[in-house]
């Protein structure tokens, strides 16, 4: 079975975008949009031959191309929104209260501030916690539960939810990426 990678897209000034897939990338190679590249050439399509030159047309494209026009301005304090795969994976599927590390059917979302005494759905408000943490905690602050937060939670910025919204990247994609991500984030930490 073949695996279908992404392609990185970027604005013109090298700003993570989105990601889109490799007919998306090649289309937007045919229509002229790709103002440069970087990493390998991970596709190659070929085409018709030419009838004048005999040579077959070929259209290739790398795994991350910056893209000219207004759908790729990437927006450097945009953010990622909240999601439970991307709330572990930032957390590394470690509980915020006792440590452990768990699998995603034993984890949960949890609130810092519980949502009934205002707190957010927002990063800087929610952490990983084991289900038997997240119950002993209840709709308590951490302080009243007499349970510190092992790390703090924090939104990730544009490079690091990049990473967070793909689960296969390329090494080449992930080095780009990594460069971005701020020397604070937990993805840094080794698992």
């Amino acid at each position: 079975m073949i695996v279908a990678h992404l392609v990185l897209a970027l604005d013109v000034a090298g700003t993570p975008v989105r990601w889109v897939d490799i007919d998306k990338a090649i289309s937007l190679h045919v229509a002229d949009r790709v103002a440069w590249e970087l990493g390998e050439t991970i596709v190659t399509y070929r085409g018709g031959t030419n009838h004048l030159t005999g040579l077959v047309s070929t259209v290739s494209t790398a795994s991350i191309i910056a893209v000219r026009g207004r759908e790729f301005r990437g927006d450097r304090s945009a953010s990622i929104s909240v999601s439970r795969e991307r709330l572990f994976a930032r957390d590394k599927y470690i509980c915020g209260y006792c440590g452990g590390h768990f699998a995603e059917h034993d984890l949960t979302i949890e609130h810092v501030t519980p949502e009934s005494r205002g707190g957010a759905n927002t990063w800087e408000n929610i952490v990983t916690a084991c289900r038997s943490c997240n119950q002993r905690k209840a709709n308590r602050t951490p302080e009243q539960a007499g349970m510190p937060l092992l790390y703090l939670p924090y939104r990730p910025n544009r490079w690091e939810g990049m990473i967070l919204r793909n689960r296969r990247i390329l090494a080449d994609q992930m080095e780009f990426l990594m460069a971005g991500v701020p020397v604070t984030s937990r993805l840094l930490l080794a698992a």
